[in-house]
């Protein structure tokens, strides 16, 4: 069951605080923030021309960061928004901006997928919005460097149980060629990262164990692998510097799958996203068991509301549009 989409008003509002509903209410909205892969040339710009709390926001980006990322939103080429360094504070742009002008924004709970976090984290008012962005340029140059630094790519594994993946990856790495599971996207949808060999060897050995396809995916480097170490070290010294407040609903994160709201928690599991498995299943999955019945995409794309139908069929799921 598809949710209709929610339609913005014809005035802002600013970014609101939690419902305060929690436990006490049989309806809860679980708001889910996508990440790199989702972002398109034109991103942003009706918000941008329709809303003035989301044109101060990205003017302010624009000042931040030190140089136009809407221009790069708005007429950019698909090469240049497929740059880590363009499309992470693009996709979390769009997202908070687009969170910033909903009606009744009001979440019981939020998760993001790998980047995605970081705008659940401002949704949340864990972070403010201005320190969340620094840490995802500065997340996107780390991961950058850690790319030219140890060259790897991922590959989309179909239609295979987990436990067989996992197992193949952990053989292949055992014998050299570095490879893990890196994104538990849903049921039968896994994504590995690795070396070059490594996912070579992966796509092989696990297209004969039955998986129905193994795709190499257009990436420019093995994130959520071990390969990423150099990145995570970087990513560990901003966050030491950047303040975290209590979270005004749980934030589901990425490392554990399980609800956070305490600082500290919060920024050393953020920290090791970088190099963990991004559990998108088992989140969707708890927090449905915690009592989410009605999850809302915010940000550019529909692919999460995708992954939760294919998790957990019962809930409804669809996007926050202009």
């Amino acid at each position: 069951m598809q949710l209709a989409a929610v339609n913005l008003p014809p005035a802002p509002a600013v970014l609101p605080t939690g419902s305060g509903r929690g436990a006490y209410s049989d309806h809860m909205k679980a708001v889910i923030f996508p990440g790199q892969g989702s972002q398109f040339s034109g991103m942003g710009r009706e918000l941008y021309e329709q809303y003035p709390e989301a044109r101060r926001l990205m003017d302010q980006a624009n000042d931040i960061l030190g140089f136009s990322l809407t221009n790069v939103m708005f007429t950019g080429s698909e090469d240049e928004l497929r740059r880590t360094d363009v499309t992470q504070p693009a996709i979390f742009l769009h997202s908070v901006a687009l969170a910033a002008v909903l009606p009744d924004f009001r979440p019981d709970m939020v998760a993001g997928h790998s980047l995605g976090e970081f705008s659940a984290l401002v949704a949340a008012k864990v972070l403010r919005f201005e320190d969340a962005l620094q840490l995802v340029a500065q997340r996107a140059r780390a991961m950058q460097a850690a790319c030219q630094e140890q060259p790897g790519t991922m590959a989309a594994i179909l239609a295979l149980d987990d436990d067989t993946t996992a197992r193949i990856c952990q053989e292949i790495t055992a014998g050299g060629n570095i490879v893990v599971a890196a994104n538990y996207n849903c049921p039968g949808q896994l994504v590995v990262s690795g070396s070059q060999r490594g996912i070579e060897l992966a796509c092989e050995q696990l297209k004969a164990a039955g998986a129905k396809r193994a795709l190499p995916l257009p990436v420019g480097g093995a994130f959520h692998s071990p390969l990423m170490q150099s990145a995570e070290a970087a990513l560990a010294a901003a966050i030491a510097k950047t303040s975290f407040a209590a979270g005004i609903c749980p934030v589901y994160q990425n490392v554990d799958a399980a609800p956070h709201t305490d600082p500290d928690e919060i920024r050393e599991n953020l920290v090791r996203q970088l190099t963990a498995p991004v559990r998108w299943t088992q989140s969707v999955q708890r927090m449905v068991q915690d009592g989410a019945t009605e999850f809302v995409e915010c940000g550019p794309g529909k692919v999460l509301q995708g992954l939760v139908k294919k998790i957990a069929p019962e809930v409804t799921a669809g996007s926050a549009v202009v």
